[in-house]
């Protein structure tokens, strides 16, 4: 199994690794893993939606009954960055610089829910109208 993180989500799905940095996976498991359809217009998620054609880095084959999709091309013609481990049994879809940049000057926060001391959960969206401090600490 492969574990494939995307838009902070972590996915194992069953994937086949091309040294040459191709990351091939069914279309059901590349709808979990990151969230497109495949269509006949291509692969497609929210208004975006990708041709798949041999040599332009985003490609569909035929292996057996099902088809598979090079994800890790998809993502680099989004131009989004990979990254991934030496035996590929991880693989990191990053999200472009723009959209980094875009939702920093926003100034709002991604949702995320952290327990407290007591194990209760607590979500960031239950406070949105209201003005929160953050405080985030990391030892290195």
């Amino acid at each position: 199994m492969t574990t494939v993180i995307c838009d902070q989500k972590a996915s194992e799905v069953s994937a086949t690794f091309d040294p040459r940095g191709s990351l091939w996976l069914d279309a059901a498991d590349c709808e979990r893993a990151t969230g497109f359809t495949l269509k006949p217009e291509g692969l497609c998620r929210d208004h975006i939606c990708v041709p798949l054609r041999p040599g332009h880095g985003a490609e569909l084959a035929r292996t057996g009954a099902a088809p598979s999709i090079d994800v890790a091309g998809l993502w680099r013609r989004l131009g989004h960055p990979i990254a991934h481990d030496t035996a590929g049994e991880i693989w990191v879809l990053g999200t472009a610089a723009e959209q980094r940049a875009s939702a920093l000057q926003s100034l709002e926060a991604p949702d995320f829910t952290l327990p407290d001391l007591d194990g209760r959960p607590h979500s960031l969206h239950a406070l949105r109208g209201k003005k929160v401090w953050l405080s985030t600490w990391a030892s290195w």
